[in-house]
């Protein structure tokens, strides 16, 4: 059986009264869940849902979505997932582009939705107690629906950072393979361990790590529907989680929350980071306070999402996102596709069972990306003699000052060591000399104060003449997307450094 529903089945026969989502005081059993996600799949099967329909999903971290998710796949249907806090026009673009026939969504984020189902003709279930009742009277589909291989199972739409959002096509052996290789090789849970669930579940990230992992695993996800520090540690008190998984900015607000505080942590024993760079400096402190390893990650929605991580069996390398996963290969190459020489900076290019079936409906974008089978990701890094990567940035976000290369991440590392400062953002403004700028976009803590003239002295301290940030502006807090990525395209720096003089710049080189 290639289905990637088979392994909740499987699941439900050997932990069938063991916990395996739990949102809140709702509590699914694995013999529960795979119950109602059967009659969901048995809806969608008098709905008209055939193998290989497509089915939207826009939900957040509550119970329904697990049961929607696998119910989904259990008739043979492919998953479309998507943000719930999308308005009706990017909702209405997901569902022609990914050719949906039918959308769930919550009741909470109905009126959107179904708008744009009523704008482009897919039908809308929304999970209410009508839809409690449909469900709860449909005969559970018995078996799971075989696919194979090469099926898609999932389209991920990539945020949509260099312009329309475009649909990732992940396959049943895709994501199969990853959450299994998570969980034997990566964070090696069992049925005894219970995840976090903060991550939203419709994003690469949460579905592969969190959801597909805890299933394949028998473990327990406990989830979070929206991130908030205080009402994490609650969680991780209240379920006894053993596996702490987040983003950055997780990590960062955890921090500056305080840490633990009178929270019982003791059975946490790992922590997890990937989604973007984790700032070196946070990680020593969240250890520090949390006294737990974080192990940093790598990946993309077109990549299932894991590629690379650092593996529990060797030496953690703090700044460092690991090494290629089971079962994949990574390279460092050239704009023209060869490979780079030993510690210099190059493209990472990916290839193994992990990589998407391509871009749907995107075959020019598809050929750009898959290269002889390489999936080439648009980020830099660097390799070190023992294999170990680490991201040097975002290729699209290089600063070019002066003829000079100057990598915002570098920067942003430094930015994180001031006191003062919680979140930090670099960036590149147009200058009529240079060429290019750098900016700094700061947060502080709560509290806390410093000018834009420490913060850029500091980091002038620390880095070449070249390299730091003439302009430092200061904003209450930095723009985020769903997972709690910084979102750099969404920064508008006010100064620029071609015009006139202000306090937050200066117009030395």
């Amino acid at each position: 059986m290639n289905n990637l529903a088979a392994a909740l089945a499987e699941t439900a026969g050997a932990h069938g009264d063991r916990i395996a989502v739990r949102q809140g005081d709702t509590v699914l059993t694995y013999a529960q869940l795979d119950d109602a996600a059967a009659r969901v799949a048995a809806l969608l099967r008098e709905r008209g849902v055939r193998p290989g329909d497509h089915v939207a999903l826009v939900m957040p971290n509550v119970t329904l979505f697990p049961v929607a998710y696998y119910g989904i796949l259990r008739a043979g249907g492919v998953v479309v997932p998507m943000n719930p806090l999308l308005k009706s026009r990017e909702v209405a673009h997901t569902l022609t582009d990914s050719g949906s026939r039918i959308v769930l969504t919550a009741s909470l984020f109905a009126a959107e939705v179904t708008k744009a189902a009523a704008e482009t003709g897919v039908e809308c279930l929304v999970t209410d107690a009508d839809f409690d009742a449909l469900t709860q009277a449909a005969e559970p589909l018995a078996e799971v629906v075989e696919r194979a291989d090469g099926d898609t199972a999932v389209i991920l739409y990539t945020s949509g950072t260099t312009g329309t959002p475009k649909g990732a096509e992940l396959t049943h052996r895709n994501l199969s393979t990853n959450a299994v290789t998570t969980v034997e090789t990566l964070i090696r849970i069992g049925p005894d361990d219970v995840l976090f669930g903060g991550l939203p579940l419709f994003h690469a990230f949460g579905q592969t790590c969190a959801l597909n992992a805890a299933v394949v695993a028998g473990a327990t996800l406990t989830l979070l529907p929206r991130f908030d520090p205080a009402a994490a540690l609650r969680i991780l008190h209240r379920d006894r989680v053993t596996v702490f998984l987040g983003v950055p900015t997780m990590y960062t607000a955890l921090l500056n929350a305080g840490g633990p505080g009178d929270h019982d942590l003791s059975r946490l024993r790992l922590a997890v980071s990937g989604g973007a760079s984790l700032p070196v400096e946070v990680l020593h402190g969240f250890e520090r306070q949390f006294g737990v390893t974080v192990l940093e990650g790598y990946g993309l929605s077109e990549t299932s999402p894991v590629a690379v991580f650092n593996p529990p069996d060797r030496p953690r390398k703090a700044g460092s996102i690991g090494v290629p996963i089971r079962g994949v290969e990574a390279r460092l190459v050239t704009d023209d596709g060869t490979d780079v020489g030993p510690g210099e900076v190059g493209e990472i290019a990916i290839r193994g069972e992990n990589v998407m079936k391509g871009y749907r409906n995107r075959p020019e974008a598809t050929a750009d990306a898959v290269r002889d089978g390489w999936f080439h990701t648009g980020d830099l890094a660097r390799v070190d003699e023992d294999g170990y990567y680490f991201i040097v940035d975002r290729k699209k976000d290089l600063v070019i000052r002066g003829g000079y290369n100057v990598y915002p991440r570098e920067i942003e590392e430094v930015l994180y060591e001031h006191p003062a400062v919680a979140e930090a953002a670099v960036v590149g403004v147009p200058h009529d000399v240079h060429g290019e700028e750098i900016a700094a976009v700061v947060a502080l803590r709560d509290g806390a104060e410093a000018t834009a003239e420490e913060i850029r002295n500091f980091v002038r301290e620390r880095v070449a003449a070249y390299k730091y940030p003439r302009i430092v502006t200061f904003t209450d807090a930095l723009p985020k997307g769903a997972t709690g990525k910084i979102l750099k395209r969404e920064i508008v720096v006010v100064e620029q450094a071609a015009t006139g003089h202000t306090g937050g710049r200066e117009s030395d080189s």
